[in-house]
């Protein structure tokens, strides 16, 4: 007997749904890495994530010290949550898990925080869900309805990879979007943070001359993907001129993505997930 929007499944069900992973593998684009700091900034907003990752001693897993290294890790583990295996996830899951082991705030901390913490775990998968949409919006891909709330329950993959419990992931869309403007509301920026993610909007983790160069096309795209809420808290200018350049920029990258064959336009998560597998063969470290 099929099941209907009314009829939810379990999210365990939902999780390995093969509709939705479809759906999800479809609309896979690499317009994903335009909106891909402005995920981290949305993500690093809320304020014991933000001191989590700004004063992490892992060093290894600073976007700003080891910027190829973060990226892999990032694109990787959304690969896997999203289109891995159970066995793929659980191995993602113990490498990250002995990453994170070391990120918790130290008695003298005035934010405390901790990397193992469901919550805040949630609202990190909360905010790659929210890059799920805004890629899928980017490049022109619509969904009926019932395809949305399929791809949404999916998407709980994005916390349970890790600590999420399945329960803690609102049930349906509209409870999510409720529960995402109840938080959003909660969302600060201090000094220390602040100035952090103002320098992943601007690409300073480049370093000279790349940041130069590619530092204006970077902060253009995660300024415009941020929602008006984070984007008062970064505190970076944002013009109803650069509005218009955004626009016109992701309209001519979403024509373009449409006409590209599908191995090229999900580059590169097809790439991360192939390395993941590659790694795993071969017993290396997955970050």
């Amino acid at each position: 007997m099929s099941r209907t929007l009314a009829d939810p499944p379990s999210v365990a069900d939902a999780e390995h749904d093969p509709v939705a992973r479809q759906l999800i593998e479809s609309s896979l684009s690499g317009i994903g890495m335009a909106a891909a700091g402005a995920n981290v900034i949305m993500q690093l907003s809320l304020l014991p994530v933000g001191h989590g990752v700004a004063k992490s001693r892992v060093d290894s897993g600073r976007v700003d010290k080891h910027p190829l290294k973060r990226t892999r890790t990032t694109l990787s583990y959304l690969a896997v949550a999203l289109l891995g295996s159970d066995e793929e996830r659980e191995a993602m899951r113990r490498e990250i898990d002995r990453q994170h082991r070391q990120v918790r705030s130290l008695p003298d901390d005035p934010v405390r925080y901790d990397a193992f913490d469901r919550d805040l775990q949630l609202w990190v998968a909360a905010c790659l869900y929210k890059g799920v949409e805004d890629i899928a919006a980017a490049a022109g891909i619509e969904r009926t309805e019932e395809e949305a709330e399929r791809v949404y329950r999916y998407c709980a993959r994005l916390g349970t990879t890790l600590q999420v419990r399945p329960e803690q992931w609102p049930p349906t869309r509209q409870a999510f979007h409720e529960w995402w403007d109840e938080h959003v509301a909660e969302i600060e920026m201090d000094d220390l943070t602040r100035r952090y993610l103002q320098g992943i909007a601007r690409a300073e983790f480049l370093g000279t001359p790349w940041s130069w160069v590619l530092g204006p096309l970077v902060q253009l795209q995660s300024v415009g993907f941020l929602p008006p809420a984070f984007r008062a808290e970064l505190g970076l200018p944002w013009t109803a001129r650069d509005q218009k350049r955004f626009d016109a920029m992701m309209s001519t990258w979403a024509a373009v993505d449409r006409k590209m064959p599908a191995v090229l336009r999900r580059f590169p998560f097809n790439l991360y997930l192939w390395d993941v597998r590659l790694r795993l063969r071969f017993g290396r470290p997955l970050v």
